[in-house]
Formats: structure tokens, sequence, C-alpha cells
């Protein structure tokens, strides 16, 4: 029994140790730059690839509207495939934030006062 015990806790240091190391070297390839390369990473300024909007179509599919640049993309995407359904799409421009409505003034459009409320 005792010697079953030693086992456990010798296989839980080795297991430790190793994960230690596997640590150890992926934070040092991180440090002198392997494995993932960092030069095509954007760190600040605008993106070039962004996911717009994404349409469930059914359980396993998925319409996903991705723009490049200027461009827009639609993808549907399935458990095995991708299938590319329209490309070049120009970007609809934004609407100005001054045509929507201040969320204060809707309110105050649809405020009724208790005599209005009670009038027919």
């Amino acid at each position: 029994m005792n010697m079953d015990m030693e086992n456990y806790i010798q296989f839980i240091l080795a297991l430790a140790f190793v994960l230690g190391l596997i640590g150890l070297l992926a934070t040092l390839a991180r440090r002198w730059g392997l494995g993932v390369s960092t030069h095509a990473m954007r760190r600040g300024g605008e993106r070039r690839l962004a996911l717009v909007e994404i349409l469930p179509l059914d359980a396993k599919r998925r319409a996903v509207l991705i723009r490049r640049d200027d461009l827009e993309h639609l993808v549907v995407l399935g458990p095995d495939s991708a299938t590319v359904v329209e490309t070049a799409i120009p970007v609809p421009p934004a609407k100005p934030a001054g045509d929507a409505p201040a969320f204060a003034q809707v309110l105050g459009k649809t405020k009724t006062t208790p005599q209005e409320a009670s009038q027919p």
C-alpha cells in the first residue's frame, strides 16, 4: 500500500515537471519569435479584416459576411466546406450619427401626460 502511494506521488511530480518544461519552452519560443508570426498582425490602427455579420441558415450552416479593406464577401460555412456566394460587394456608406434621433429624443416624443392618456 505504501509503495503504491509513492508511485502515485512520483508520477504526479514527474507530470508537473514535464508540464513546467513545456511551459518554459513555449515562453522562450514566443520570446525569440518562433511559432506564430507577429509581423503580419497589426498592433494599432485600423484593421483590414472584419467579421461584419453571421446568419445561421440551419443547424449546420451559416452565412458569414466578411469585410476586407473596402469590399465585403459573402461566404456560406458548413461543417466540411466553405462556399463563396458573392465577392467584391461594395461597402454601404455609413449613416451619419446626426440622422438617427437620440435616445432621449425618442423617449421625449413617446411620453404622455396622465391627461393625454385618459383622453380617447
